[in-house]
């Protein structure tokens, strides 16, 4: 099995409060995030919909290039952008929607294959697997 580790320091109480997110590679050393950077328009810091995204992104695009790699297609060039939806809900908030949207280069491969290596991909992925709770998890996939 293969563990990776983040954590979170926290001072101050709620609305006020300022937290800071390490994770063991050093990718992210103390950076900060708190109450502006993910309910305003702070751009200071960062928030936990923006790292979940960034880590459904970087997960379903791997799981991709693996699954082109697999079918004997070399991919040149993917990028992929998750867009997470938090909604309010009652008292608390939830994840109502993740949008994935990939575009890439696969030489010698059709539209039809390209989408259905997307589609597979996007349910294989484990933070897919992981994020089923979700409502709705879309996938817009562009041939380039």
């Amino acid at each position: 099995m293969i563990k990776k580790t983040a954590s979170v320091h926290w001072e101050g109480q709620g609305k006020h409060g300022q937290g800071q997110i390490s994770t063991e590679t050093g990718a992210l050393t103390n950076y900060p995030y708190g109450f502006a950077s993910r309910f305003e328009d702070d751009r200071q810091g960062t928030n936990p919909e923006e790292i979940l995204g960034a880590a459904h992104a970087a997960c379903f695009t791997m799981a991709f290039s693996f699954a082109c790699d697999k079918a004997g297609l070399a991919t040149t060039h993917v990028d992929t952008t998750a867009s997470v939806a938090l909604a309010k809900q009652g008292e608390g908030f939830v994840i109502e929607r993740i949008d994935l949207t990939l575009s890439a280069s696969v030489p010698g491969i059709d539209d039809a294959t390209f989408q259905a290596i997307a589609a597979t991909a996007k349910a294989e992925c484990p933070l897919s697997k992981a994020l089923a709770a979700v409502p709705e998890i879309t996938l817009k996939a562009t041939l380039i």
